[in-house]
């Protein structure tokens, strides 16, 4: 059996901050700069919750190494 997987990790290539957005961007297969984008608009509309989600995230998230994906 074929136990094909990703694991959502911060990006080291396409980090601006944290590499939280980044990181997101390559799990999806989408353009970080997008990511970034709804991550700012949804942080605006939420009075900042964003913010404290992005600290959570950086924290929780592991780095990507290069070993997985």
């Amino acid at each position: 059996m074929n136990h094909d997987y990703r694991k959502l990790m911060r990006s080291t290539v396409n980090r601006m901050i944290c590499g939280v957005c980044g990181g997101i961007g390559e799990y999806l297969n989408i353009d970080p700069t997008l990511v970034r984008l709804i991550w700012l608009l949804c942080s605006l509309a939420s009075c900042g919750t964003g913010l404290i989600v992005y600290i959570v995230a950086a924290v929780i998230m592991p780095e990507n190494d290069g070993s997985v994906g």
